[in-house]
């Protein structure tokens, strides 16, 4: 394989790995008042100590939990983020704040070990943020832990319109110092992996490729480095 070729599978292989999620690179869209709800929470602020979350898969709920546990952490709280397949095993972990991702997945057991936490939680120990791919009353767990997921604040997660991720593509870029071409964005959200934080850590490592090839961020260069698998 030529030199040239195998720089170009390498840098392939090197756009995976996009910033940790923090509410402060949270694009939010439409989320505006969900994304105060979570901040307020996460802080261990406002009296809401229960929020649920639900959104088509790449819609942004996994960053939020992750980066509300990692909000709460730089508060000083003892938080955890916990997804379905981990629940089970962790559900007595003692935290100051929980956020326990896609509970829709959760079988009996865990479901009945989530229920037990909700009303603790109710009972003023700790705070808890959960995530399901649907609202409360239409996932296909126990009727009374469908019914505790509701008692709290929920709000749906609004992904982010192809609009909105080519206007962050393009803040994101004028941040780093260039102006993204017609059509680069495009050609990403056609091409590439459409979850924003993994089309932003593209971006950046375009950028850093364009820098030390001395060629600028085109269509055509994406499309050569996107065919070099």
């Amino acid at each position: 394989m030529p030199v040239k070729m195998r720089r170009m599978k390498q840098l392939l292989l090197d756009i995976v790995a996009p910033p940790a999620p923090s509410l402060g690179n949270f694009v939010m869209g439409c989320n505006a008042e969900l994304l105060h709800a979570v901040s307020e929470q996460a802080a261990g602020q406002g009296n809401e100590r229960q929020l649920y979350l639900w959104g088509a898969p790449g819609s942004g709920r996994t960053h939020l939990l992750q980066a509300a546990v990692a909000t709460a952490v730089t508060c000083g709280l003892e938080a955890n983020y916990l997804p379905a397949s981990a629940f089970a095993d962790a559900a007595d972990t003692p935290a100051d704040f929980l956020a326990v991702d896609d509970v829709d997945t959760l079988d009996a057991n865990a479901q009945i070990d989530l229920f037990n936490r909700i009303n603790a939680v109710r009972e003023g120990h700790g705070r808890i943020l959960v995530a399901g791919n649907a609202a409360p009353a239409q996932l296909e767990l126990r009727i009374d832990l469908t019914t505790r997921l509701g008692w709290g604040l929920v709000y749906q997660v609004q992904a982010l319109t192809d609009a909105e991720k080519v206007q962050a593509l393009t803040t994101h870029a004028a941040g780093r110092g260039f102006d993204l071409q017609p059509g680069v964005a495009d050609y990403l959200l056609r091409h590439w992996r459409r979850d924003l934080p993994s089309l932003l850590a593209a971006l950046d490592t375009l950028d850093h490729y364009s820098l030390a090839t001395k060629r600028p961020i085109t269509v055509p260069l994406l499309r050569e480095v996107l065919r070099a698998e």
